[in-house]
């Protein structure tokens, strides 16, 4: 504390004391009040010195600024690059307008970096689609689309992602097939697994809903997509930012589970809407909060929430998985998920490469293989990371016949 301070608490403290005299007031309890005046003045001075730490305190959530300032005043959709990042000085999005995103090819999350400050007073979307007769659901960015609808004789494909749903008929309740991405499954068991973490490191969407039986059936629900909102300053929400799982046909079955939504500034603040529920009985994404002045914070939160302080926007260091070769395929690092048919008449017993990447551990690796009808063919494996960097594994797997395969490979 500084001496002015003292100065000014003895100032105070005698002329309490000095005027309680006067009075004919009890010198225990002039002691008594001067102590608590004396309190009272040191408590503001401490509360103003550490606002001011707060306000010196500097964040670079790493924004080149190259898209400058951007206010969005209409429905606008906005063509991701192949990173997923998007670089402001600063961004307003105007009440009444909405901000959409198209995927870009590696269907990667949305990345809003900003220098200064993010207002959000309208709308910013990475839902699920509704699933249809003649597809799955579309997922958000960053997210998993909804199984293929079934045809007659046909059966339906299960919901892609992670926590993808089984498929099953939305006529009947036990057996709507929903996907979970949340930090809680929904229960029944045709219901998707749960994955990721509270943290949303690394940041990924929600898993697709099943499709049903029918002539046609319907597609699942796509998952939610993934968001990540981080500003150097400032980021105020008054509006909504929507990361829900879509629906099959706009049931309330067979939905996609909800997306993730983090937000990271030194100053996070509003009475806006946060949204990552699952469309129709689908698991409920994630939200997550990361900031060192939370008193402003009065969101609505739909999915699983926490805040925190973890003031980083993006891992320097992130371990990664890559499948690099299916069925004698070479697959470019960083690619997007194959599907592949094989010949027909072909042997399906063929081999997936993996690659890991800066894990520093044995990664315990899951590979999925999800045809577009039917159930998908589980292989579990493990790749050596502790001492080669990257390290590679080849897997066996048994392809599904007569049907597109998608090949997905996720951590356990």
């Amino acid at each position: 504390m500084s001496n002015e301070t003292l100065s000014a608490v003895n100032i105070r403290q005698t002329s309490s004391m000095q005027a309680g005299i006067q009075r004919g007031i009890p010198m225990t309890e002039i002691r008594n009040w001067t102590v608590r005046q004396a309190l009272s003045v040191l408590a503001g001075t401490v509360l103003a010195a550490c606002a001011g730490r707060l306000e010196a305190q500097t964040f670079d959530v790493g924004s080149n600024g190259s898209l400058g300032d951007v206010v969005i005043s209409e429905n606008t959709t906005i063509d991701l690059p192949p990173d997923g990042k998007l670089h402001y000085k600063s961004l307003t999005v105007n009440a009444g307008a909405e901000m959409r995103f198209t995927r870009n090819v590696r269907n990667t999350p949305v990345f809003i970096l900003s220098q200064g400050d993010v207002v959000m007073n309208g709308v910013i979307r990475v839902n699920g689609a509704f699933g249809s007769g003649n597809d799955g659901g579309a997922p958000g960015p960053g997210g998993f689309g909804g199984g293929k609808p079934g045809f007659g004789t046909t059966a339906p494909g299960f919901g892609y992602g992670p926590g993808g749903g089984t498929f099953g008929n939305n006529s009947l309740c036990n057996c709507a097939s929903d996907a979970s991405g949340g930090a809680f499954g929904v229960a029944g068991h045709r219901n998707g697994k749960t994955y990721g973490n509270t943290f949303l490191i690394p940041l990924i969407g929600g898993s697709g809903g099943g499709g049903t039986f029918g002539s046609p059936g319907s597609g699942g629900g796509g998952g939610g997509g993934a968001i990540q909102i981080a500003s150097n300053t400032r980021i105020s929400v008054a509006g909504t930012i929507d990361a829900s799982g879509g629906d099959n046909r706009g049931s309330f079955a067979n939905g996609g589970s909800g997306g993730a939504i983090r937000l990271v500034a030194l100053k996070v603040e509003g009475g806006g809407h946060l949204n990552s529920t699952g469309g129709g009985g689908g698991g409920a994404g994630r939200l997550r909060v990361d900031t060192l002045d939370r008193s402003g914070i009065r969101f609505t939160f739909s999915g699983n929430s926490s805040v925190g302080g973890n003031l980083f926007s993006l891992p320097t260091v992130l371990p990664r998985l890559d499948t690099i070769e299916v069925a004698g395929n070479v697959v470019p690092e960083g690619g997007v998920p194959q599907t592949f048919l094989l010949p027909f008449g072909s042997t399906p017993e063929r081999t997936v490469k993996i690659r890991a990447r800066d894990f520093g551990k044995v990664v315990p690796i899951r590979i999925t293989l999800t045809p577009d009808t039917g159930s998908p063919v589980i292989v579990d494996a493990e790749i050596d990371n502790s001492v080669n960097n990257p390290a590679t594994v080849e897997v066996p797997v048994t392809f599904p016949v007569n049907s597109k395969v998608t090949v997905h490979c996720w951590t356990r």
